[in-house]
């Protein structure tokens, strides 16, 4: 990915979006899911705003790469969508809340029923419009989230008229730990949903996502809903990253500094310099979602040369040990890389402690977002 070529003076951190990656990762996505040969769907999650890399962009650089499908979490996020592609299938995995049902329908959105509620009051709304509407029903196998439970989905199988009025574009379950390469819970859970399309009115069926489309086979389905794959994150965290990364993430160099032997550094006096050192402090902290936790564990890179993060993260500030940097490199107005090439996202969220979907969607807005490619 490109330095991005037109920054604002006044920028203390860029955020810069390959959304040419985010459409190579989602062909990657569909051919991986269609290498048996069966046309299975491949949809695009967009939900918490493109996993914080801007939905809209996001979903208009999917659907330019053929996606058709786009999964968002509430009808906020799906109104703003359906702004941007009018003629998209977007389907709403919280269902509609009570009282959204008529915004729901008007917008043309595709619900996910997640209980026998859901299905009630969304039959009553097609009644009321006098016409057909689209739904998705989630039927949970072994997250106990969201989703009918094996109870409702045998008595909706045992009185199918319970879907009079609704037109269904499909079943669904999601996966608990697909993730965890060889857990046997994938399985247990694709025969608890087989079971159940096996009695239920027949319509496309839906399981895996980012990880589940590099399972086994048997978990693709008709339609694969892969999210933070697309954004870079690895689904196979036991192998390497078949995914392009999709974001780099640059903070200015506010200040350079000497300091001797025993000299503290930040909030708390919690690093201490045990030789002479050069300190650069960075335009990022927490505000920005640049975790507090890695703080005295974390690095960023500047110039291709690691620079570990010493002291606590600040709400605006992050200090660096950049001793080893090239001094011309080190000026104040250069940038260090704090996601990107020189910095996997997956290797950020582990020495924060957390994982990749948590540093994505936590990203701040404070940054200067440059859209690249696409």
């Amino acid at each position: 990915m490109d330095f991005p070529s037109q920054v604002p003076a006044g920028a203390g951190a860029v955020l810069a979006i390959d959304l040419s990656a985010i459409a190579g990762n989602w062909r990657t996505l569909r051919d991986h899911a269609q290498r048996a040969g069966r046309a299975v769907e491949c949809a695009g999650v967009v939900k918490a705003d493109g996993y914080g890399l801007g939905a809209v962009p996001v979903a208009t650089a999917l659907a330019g790469a053929g996606c058709r499908s786009f999964f968002v979490a509430d009808l906020e996020e799906a109104a703003t969508l359906r702004a941007a592609l009018p003629d998209a299938r977007i389907l709403v995995l919280h269902g509609p809340a009570a009282g959204t049902e008529r915004e729901m329908a008007a917008l043309g959105l595709t619900p996910v029923l997640n209980s026998l509620d859901d299905i009630a009051r969304w039959r009553a709304t097609a009644v009321e419009l006098g016409r057909a509407l689209p739904a998705f029903i989630h039927i949970d196998t072994g997250m106990n989230r969201l989703g009918l439970d094996d109870q409702d989905a045998r008595r909706l199988a045992e009185e199918p008229a319970l879907l009079d009025g609704l037109t269904l574009s499909g079943w669904m379950s999601h996966l608990a730990s697909a993730d965890v390469a060889g857990d046997g819970l994938a399985a247990e859970q694709d025969a608890r949903f087989r079971a159940h399309l096996a009695r239920l009115p027949r319509a496309p069926g839906s399981l895996a996502a980012s990880s589940g489309i590099f399972r086994e086979q048997a978990l693709l389905h008709d339609l694969v809903r892969p999210g933070a794959a697309l954004y870079g994150v690895n689904p196979t965290p036991e192998a390497p990253n078949p995914m392009a990364p999709a974001l780099r993430l640059l903070g200015r160099i506010l200040q350079v500094r000497d300091v001797p032997a025993g000299a503290t550094v930040g909030y708390g006096a919690t690093y201490r310099t045990t030789a002479l050192a050069r300190l650069a402090t960075i335009a990022v902290g927490y505000a920005d979602g640049y975790c507090r936790a890695l703080g005295s564990s974390g690095h960023v890179t500047i110039a291709g040369v690691r620079a570990p993060v010493v002291g606590r993260i600040s709400m605006d500030l992050l200090s660096v040990d950049a001793t080893r940097v090239p001094p011309d490199a080190l000026v104040p107005g250069a940038f260090a890389e704090l996601i990107g090439p020189d910095r996997p996202l997956d290797d950020v969220a582990a020495d924060a402690g957390t994982i990749g979907y948590e540093i994505l969607t936590g990203l701040g807005r404070r940054f200067c977002r440059v859209y690249q490619g696409a």
